[in-house]
């Protein structure tokens, strides 16, 4: 450090002493940047390092001035110098750099320095600027950043594709992800509450209580939690505890979009259809919310479940307007329009915004053209209409039937034809007019005889139907008690229809099923597997209290004996209640 002496202070007499150091130089370098006279600026800011060069802040100074000059490679090699040599910890020096590159247009560097910043940074101090700059890289490279993770939002990054497993449907793996989550950010809220979803979907009931419980008594006030216990309880029928919470929430005005909405599906959930209701009203408020079809949608159900039927014609009317190519808010409307001719009320409402199976149908058969490509290039519409051509009424399967019969096509029979030899009792519930599609559409093209052997595969007629018994009853009941909330309507129709086919064929010498925890605890694994859920033996059998061999044995009984039960296909799902960050 070197001091220097002024000219004497006439006034005072005094001597004012000049420090020459860093910091002396540092502020004749701002005062210099404020006039825009960079060149003195670089020159005090080079003094500065002179006198610290283990300073790595002068040493950045030094960088950001030559990047305001435009040279941006000198910037570059003095931040590297400060990472090799100086504090490698420092890591805004990569935002500093992406910068740097993204003005030399060299966008693959630019995203290397940003990535890098964005997993080593702890503190978050560009966070704001770096999602912008990633913008930028993203459109210049027409592709996504290789990003792993963003460490001042530990977690986050991961939370959401755990997030989206769950929407998918992938329960293990999101519980996996969850749970690592939670093993390094254990007062990660969202997560927590997330994990408890993935659980409860899973039939871990327990686990998903106490991980509510857990989120509860950090954050007594946490919506989604609140919401998520709610759900449980009903399920758990534990109608004075659900009352209390349910008072609670009924009284609770959510600020956020998010909370909002989570808030009025859960009362949908519930069965409060008036309270969904006034939450779907007011997140339509929003301009942005106002736009989004599906949500007049939910909001036309709520009201309509409340008895609120001119509500209801406004909203679905907006659904319309919106999105006039899905064939969803005309249908409802139609049926809202003929209830009150007929001076009935309109029966429950699925908040889903899709059509009911049996008027898809309907649809695709006023479009056969639509249908083929539609039939030929979806598997899963494919299994739904096998799904009908087994379960479905009478009707369904006549609709089913004659709309495959106009689409006329020979992949479609013969996939209809390895179905009929794959199962033999198929035909036996069908009705007249669907048996004669089925032969028209196998025989071949519309108009042609049915073959000898064609003919020798028609139904017999169908034998006295088997007496039904309790205990084979109570095996259902069981099961589809257990499913619930956690598998769907038609889901739950399946493991029943399963559970028939499965007693029939067994008959006359059904046996007696004495283990019937293990029977349903096979039943459900059965279903589960057909739908591609990821389950376990080892959880089934543990949320049915039975064991594994067990579990096992009797779905390799099943599997003996309805050998061909092919994947079903679901119908939809509620809208997502996952919290977000």
């Amino acid at each position: 450090m070197t001091e220097l002496t002024s000219e004497k202070d006439t006034d005072h007499g005094n001597v004012v002493p000049i420090t020459l150091d860093a910091n002396f130089f540092f502020e004749r370098a701002v005062r210099s940047l404020d006039r825009f006279q960079y060149d003195k600026a670089l020159r005090n800011f080079r003094k500065a390092v002179e006198y610290e060069p283990e300073n790595p802040v002068n040493h950045c100074n030094l960088a950001g001035i030559l990047s305001e000059m435009g040279d941006y490679e000198a910037s570059n090699d003095i931040l590297r110098h400060v990472l090799d040599k100086i504090e490698p910890g420092m890591t805004e020096c990569h935002f500093y750099m992406a910068n740097n590159f993204a003005n030399m247009d060299n966008f693959e560097a630019a995203e290397q320095s940003l990535v890098t910043y964005l997993e080593e940074d702890a503190n978050g101090e560009y966070l704001v600027e770096s999602e912008e700059l990633m913008e930028l890289l993203q459109y210049e490279l027409d592709r996504p950043a290789p990003l792993v993770r963003i460490r001042s939002r530990e977690g986050v990054v991961e939370h959401e594709r755990a997030r989206r497993l769950l929407e998918e449907g992938k329960f293990q793996q999101a519980v996996k992800l969850l749970e690592e989550i939670l093993d390094t950010s254990p007062d990660f809220l969202a997560a927590r509450n997330n994990l408890a979803l993935a659980y409860f979907y899973m039939g871990h009931f327990a686990k998903s209580r106490e991980c509510l419980s857990e989120v509860l008594e950090q954050d007594p006030g946490n919506l989604h939690a609140l919401c998520n216990m709610a759900i449980l309880l009903q399920y758990a029928g534990d109608k004075e505890q659900l009352a209390v919470l349910v008072s609670m929430l009924e009284t609770t005005v959510p600020f956020h979009q998010e909370h909002v909405f989570k808030m009025a599906t859960t009362m949908g959930i519930l069965g409060r259809h008036r309270i969904a209701y006034s939450h779907f009203r007011r997140l339509l408020k929003e301009a942005e919310a106002a736009g989004d079809a599906s949500l007049h949608h939910y909001c036309a159900a709520a009201a309509s479940n409340s008895g609120l039927y001119d509500e209801a014609l406004h909203c679905w009317r907006q659904a319309a307007r919106l999105d006039p190519a899905s064939p969803v808010p005309s249908f409802f409307l139609t049926q809202l329009q003929a209830a009150g001719k007929a001076g009935q009320p309109m029966p429950a409402i699925s908040y889903n915004y899709q059509l009911p199976f049996q008027e898809q149908l309907k649809q695709w058969a006023e479009s056969p053209d639509t249908l083929a490509r539609e039939v030929q290039s979806n598997p899963l519409l494919r299994a739904s209409f096998f799904w009908a051509l087994r379960y479905g009424d009478s009707d369904t399967q006549r609709q089913v039937t004659e709309a495959l019969r106009w689409i006329g096509n020979s992949g479609t029979a013969e996939m209809l034809r390895k179905l009929m030899e794959q199962e033999p009792s198929l035909e036996e519930g069908l009705p007249e007019t669907a048996l004669l599609s089925l032969q028209r559409l196998i025989g071949g093209p519309e108009g042609e005889d049915v073959s000898a052997a064609e003919q020798e595969r028609l139904p017999l007629p169908p034998k006295g139907a088997l007496e039904w018994k309790e205990e084979w009853q109570r095996i259902i009941d069981q099961t589809t008690t257990m499913m619930d909330r956690r598998f769907d309507a038609h889901q739950k129709k399946a493991a029943e229809l399963l559970w028939q086919r499965f007693v029939d064929r067994l008959q006359p010498d059904v046996p007696p099923f004495r283990h019937t925890q293990g029977w349903s605890a096979a039943l459900e694994y059965r279903v589960a597997k057909l739908y591609g859920r990821p389950v376990t033996y080892r959880e089934i059998a543990q949320r049915y209290s039975v064991t594994v061999s067990m579990v096992s044995r009797y779905v390799r009984r099943i599997e003996e004996i309805c050998e061909t039960f092919d994947d079903l296909s679901g119908l939809g799902i509620f809208p997502s209640s996952t919290e977000k960050i």
